[in-house]
Parts: structure tokens; C-alpha cells; sequence
């Protein structure tokens, strides 16, 4: 396990509820239980919205370098 970095972070009050009722609940052992589950979470929400824009980065792309033509949707009823 990596060590531990102590931080000391400023929240809202109702952020700070929230942390206390999370641990008074028994859903975490401690305030930092709470913060490292929600960085986290954070972390995993950042990854996902990074592969989301990769693939539609790719697929503009794509898109871009296609070479099919360019047909409007009265030309494509005329071809058909």
C-alpha cells in the first residue's frame, strides 16, 4: 500500500454533514474513509468521461477521413 499524505481540506457544512453522518451511520470508519471513497469515485467519473471523448474524438475522425460522398437526402431518395 502507497503512503499515506496527510492533507487538510476545507468543505462546505453541509459537506461536512454529510461526512459525519456517513461515518455515524457505520457506512465508513472514519472522515477520511469518506473523502478517499469519493476521490475515488471522482477518479473513476474522470476516466469514463475521458474514454467518452476518445471514442467520439475517434469516431469524428473517422467520419472526417471518410471518402464515401458527400449525398443529401434528396439525392440519396433519387439514387434509390
Amino acid at each position: 500500500m502507497e503512503t499515506a499524505e496527510k492533507l487538510s481540506v476545507t468543505v462546505t457544512p453541509a459537506m461536512a454533514r454529510m461526512i459525519r453522518e456517513k461515518v455515524e451511520d457505520g457506512s465508513f470508519g472514519s472522515a477520511s474513509e469518506v473523502i478517499r471513497a469519493a476521490l475515488r469515485a471522482f477518479q473513476r467519473e474522470e476516466e469514463e468521461h475521458a474514454e467518452r471523448m476518445a471514442s467520439i474524438r475517434a469516431r469524428v475522425k473517422s467520419s472526417i477521413e471518410d471518402t464515401r460522398p458527400n449525398l443529401s437526402g434528396k439525392e440519396v431518395r433519387e439514387q434509390l
